[in-house]
């Protein structure tokens, strides 16, 4: 176990495996990933744990199975694994609603200008209520854009369309048929320019990498807000500081490209909410990833499939 997981899932990987626990808050490094990958039968690892295509290279791969804690598996090279026999899980599912609720967090945060609100408020600098103080953006009504219309997609459009009475329309690679009103458009640049409000679903890594690039950040109307709870590497985040030191946009985020380092510039602005990957923090969603990622192994050392096998 490459971090220190939720006790109740350390009881319960100690009451089937000889269990090592990595007492240390950074990820595996590559290096480190090789000597696992060496060392180990199987490992329960999570975002920043290097298991890039170089941790694969090592010879003597012991490990049969790579759980991963979380929906989200860039960090693992999933073809250099199978290359490996090496099997990768995911948890899907358990996430969905507690990162929709983030979006949701986001939004109405960055719309209403709470960050700034409670930093102006501690620093006791509020000096009364006006007509005119901090005036944020209405949020009911506003025409929502999913930008990946997956489990995590189609819950924060549930949350918008039926809370807020927003109008939702989606990109999405592939044709999607969702249970949500909704309407889906056939290019990135579409959801771009015609929402008022645009959150970031889609899986990390890949074809996804630096998805939302500077032209389509360019696509967006004068105060529209951007919202990122997918991975830090969809968006090219110079660009989006760019954007954002125009004053032209609004922005809330949860997710970084490289972290926990959260570049200074963005960390100057007050037209972003900045979030420290707070999308499944809450004890019984990380309790049900543990389980889920241990159930992954269990399954693999009984000669199972696995039950979120990639």
């Amino acid at each position: 176990m490459t971090r220190q997981f939720p006790q109740a899932n350390i009881d319960a990987a100690r009451g089937q495996f000889d269990v090592t626990i990595r007492d240390a808050a950074d990820g595996l490094s590559v290096e480190e990933a090789s000597a696992a990958l060496r060392d180990y039968d199987a490992i329960l690892c999570t975002l920043g744990d290097d298991f890039s295509d170089a941790a694969f290279l090592t010879p003597d791969i012991r490990c049969g199975v790579i759980a991963n804690f979380g929906v989200g598996y860039n960090h693992i090279s999933v073809d250099a694994a199978r290359a490996a026999g090496v099997a990768v899980s995911n948890t899907p599912d358990v996430v969905t609603d507690a990162t929709a609720d983030i979006a949701l967090t986001l939004i109405l945060m960055a719309s209403r200008r709470a960050g700034e609100g409670e930093r102006l408020t501690r620093a006791g600098a509020w000096h009364g209520w006006g007509p005119t103080h901090m005036l944020g953006t209405h949020v009911t009504g506003k025409r929502l854009g999913i930008v990946g219309m997956g489990r995590i997609g189609q819950a924060v459009a549930k949350r918008c369309h039926y809370g807020f009475d927003m109008p939702v329309i989606y990109f999405n690679r592939s044709q999607k048929d969702v249970d949500v009103p909704s309407r889906q458009v056939d290019d990135l640049h579409s959801v771009m320019s015609q929402a008022d409000i645009v959150v970031v679903t889609v899986p990390g890594g890949g074809a996804n990498t630096h998805l939302i690039d500077a032209d389509a950040l360019a696509q967006m109307d004068d105060g529209a807000l951007f919202v990122n709870v997918a991975r830090g590497d969809v968006v090219d985040e110079s660009a989006l500081i760019s954007e954002l030191q125009s004053g032209r946009i609004r922005a809330g985020l949860d997710v970084y490209a490289a972290e926990p380092h959260v570049p200074e510039p963005l960390r100057d602005l007050d037209n972003v909410v900045l979030l420290p990957h707070l999308g499944t923090a809450a004890l019984e969603v990380r309790e049900a990833m543990g389980q889920m990622a241990l159930d992954n192994i269990i399954a693999w050392d009984a000669g199972m499939a696995l039950p979120q096998g990639l």
